[in-house]
């Protein structure tokens, strides 16, 4: 876990500062970015382990963000993790379609998106060795 880097991508700030604080009371190394433009310039300054990726954000929503984030040599294999309040099958559908390796609906448990998070990683580690 140490130096694991996520990238935050949630346009509501109170959201934004939930995950962070999670996510770093864990140990992982976090940036915040409030939209999809803001997200994929993060992803060519600086290298992930994982994105969570909020889907309803200004200008570039996240499936177009997942989708950019498949189609780019650089950040293909890093996994993403759709966190949203979109909860209909059709959604979900599209999420995977664009490239979600996980889709979890708002509200959320802590405990279930720190599970998903964890497993993708601990995958991302044994692909790696």
């Amino acid at each position: 876990m140490k130096n694991t880097r996520i990238l935050v991508v949630e346009d509501e700030e109170s959201l934004l500062k939930l995950e962070s604080i999670l996510l770093g009371s864990r140990g992982y190394l976090v940036t915040g970015v409030k939209d999809g433009l803001a997200a994929l310039k993060a992803l060519t300054e600086s290298s992930f382990d994982l994105v969570l990726l909020d889907i309803m954000m200004p200008g570039i929503d996240g499936f177009e963000v997942c989708r950019r984030i498949r189609e780019n040599p650089q950040t293909r294999e890093i996994p993403v993790v759709m966190l949203t309040a979109k909860k209909s099958a059709v959604d979900q559908a599209r999420g995977f379609e664009v490239g979600a390796d996980a889709y979890l609906t708002k509200p959320f448990k802590s405990i279930k998106v720190m599970d998903m998070i964890e497993s993708l990683l601990a995958k991302r580690r044994q692909a790696g060795s």
